[in-house]
C-alpha cells in the first residue's frame, strides 16, 4: 500500500487530512517536523509527500529543495499546499510536483494524490 507523509502545522487540518485519506484507502503518516522529511522518506518507505508551505516558521520551499537535492528521496512525488496567494510559483520552483490552495475540496485533493502516486 501507497503510504503517504503529511507534513502539516495545523493540527486540526493534519488531522482531518490524516483521516479522510486513510478513510480512502491510503496509509498515512503525520508529521510536524519538517525538518526531519527526508529521513521520514526513507525511514517510512514514503510513496508521497503532502508538504505545507510554512510550518512552525520553516519554509516548505527549502524542505521540498531538499527533497530534490538527496538521491534517495528525490524522486518521491511532493504535493504542496498553502493559502498564500503567491505561493504556487515558488513551490513548483522549488520542485514541487504539484501544488494544491488552502482551503481545498478534499476531492481535489485524491484527484491530485492519484495523479501522483506510482501505479
Amino acid at each position: 500500500m501507497n503510504k503517504i507523509l503529511i507534513v502539516e502545522d495545523d493540527h486540526n487540518l493534519g488531522i482531518m487530512i490524516e483521516e479522510m485519506l486513510g478513510f480512502s484507502g491510503y496509509n498515512v503518516m503525520l508529521s510536524r517536523k519538517p525538518l526531519n522529511t527526508n529521513e521520514d522518506i526513507i525511514k517510512h518507505d514514503i510513496k508521497l509527500v503532502l508538504l505545507d508551505k510554512l510550518i512552525y516558521g520553516v519554509d516548505g520551499t527549502d524542505v521540498c529543495a531538499k527533497i530534490r537535492k538527496t538521491a534517495a528521496t528525490s524522486k518521491t512525488p511532493v504535493l504542496m499546499m498553502s493559502a498564500l496567494s503567491n505561493a504556487r510559483e515558488n513551490c513548483m520552483k522549488a520542485g514541487a510536483s504539484d501544488f494544491i490552495s488552502k482551503p481545498f475540496d478534499m476531492a481535489d485533493l485524491i484527484a491530485k494524490i492519484e495523479q501522483l502516486l506510482p501505479k
